[in-house]
């Protein structure tokens, strides 16, 4: 029993590693224009995405595109995207600051998924967590799985309580989704390659940077909420 539960988890480990290992070999650009995808794809879904109040409410928003799920008994997750916060006084976004979302989960489960994923940061308070080094969500920031709908103003409770509200799709379906557990820090070697130089996340954030022509289709995406506002 002892040998067969030793190659279990060893299957295991090498699903995840492989899974993990070929999410680091994509590239900065590719990952940007699939965040952009991923925005993009969820915002048209009109009466099934997020709905456009709450995206022009939000402070920050976070994007993962394809975040791994892998696992045989164990499971773990593993993700990398980018985070934007509004700029002081409302004037558009800030330049993509890189993250990574990982964590653990324990049940009986088989087979791997791909799932996209978005946050968006509703208050100072889920700000306040997003630029820091590393946080947990439903520990240090609090997360709820968000409404779906054009039109998200009856949902004045989960918008008030919640720091952090959480998008998903896979395969096509749209879907509040409960990231409870998952960890989220920033990328800096991702940082390091789309800047040329060492930044922390906070400094992109709330600083003065230039977006880089490799996020053009993804800042084009954040703006379409802007069109709408106005």
């Amino acid at each position: 029993m002892r040998k067969t539960l030793v190659a279990v988890l060893a299957i295991a480990g090498s699903m995840s590693t492989a899974a993990f290992a070929k999410e680091r070999e994509i590239k900065v650009d590719d990952r940007l224009n699939a965040s952009a995808d991923t925005l993009i794809e969820m915002m048209r879904a009109s009466d099934h995405g997020i709905p456009q109040d709450l995206l022009n409410k939000a402070k920050c928003v976070v994007v993962v595109p394809g975040m791994k799920k892998a696992g045989f008994i164990f499971g773990a997750k593993y993700g990398r995207g980018f985070a934007v916060c509004r700029r002081a006084g409302g004037s558009g976004w800030s330049a993509p600051a890189a993250m990574q979302v990982e964590g653990g989960s324990f049940g009986f489960q088989i087979g791997a998924s791909e799932t996209d994923v978005a946050l968006l940061v509703m208050n100072d308070g889920g700000m306040k967590h997003l630029l820091s080094d590393k946080f947990t969500l439903g520990g240090e920031a609090t997360v709820a799985a968000g409404p779906l709908g054009r039109d998200a103003a009856a949902q004045t409770d989960v918008e008030m309580h919640a720091e952090m509200l959480s998008y998903s799709r896979a395969r096509g379906l749209f879907a509040g989704i409960s990231l409870e557990g998952a960890t989220l820090a920033p990328d800096p070697d991702t940082n390091r390659d789309l800047y040329g130089h060492d930044a922390t996340n906070r400094e992109i954030l709330t600083g003065d940077f230039k977006t880089p022509a490799a996020a053009a289709k993804f800042e084009r995406a954040l703006h379409r909420d802007s069109a709408h506002r106005k």
